[in-house]
């Protein structure tokens, strides 16, 4: 399950993002996929819905952008692009 442990780690920076800030709600996600990260923005989701489910996280809004450019240095990662937190 390498999308299990990329998730993880992705959901374990958010966590850590809305705790710094002293917020124990996420309302919000965006995450990019690099063109060569392997995972189409459909099933993503899907593993992203079942990893949040009593977290933090748990009803935040997704939102992911599936980049094409190859040759970028990051094209083989999942991106945290920001988090949206409550206040």
């Amino acid at each position: 399950m390498h999308e299990f442990s990329l998730l993880k780690d992705l959901l374990n920076k958010v966590k850590t993002i809305a705790e710094d800030n002293n917020s124990d709600k996420v309302i919000g996600v965006k995450v990019k996929l690099g063109a060569l990260a392997h995972i189409s923005p459909n099933h993503f989701r899907e593993h992203f819905e079942q990893a949040v489910k009593g977290t933090i996280a748990e009803d935040a809004k997704l939102e992911v952008e599936a980049l094409t450019d190859m040759s970028n240095p990051h094209a083989q990662e999942i991106i945290l692009d920001s988090v949206e937190i409550a206040e």
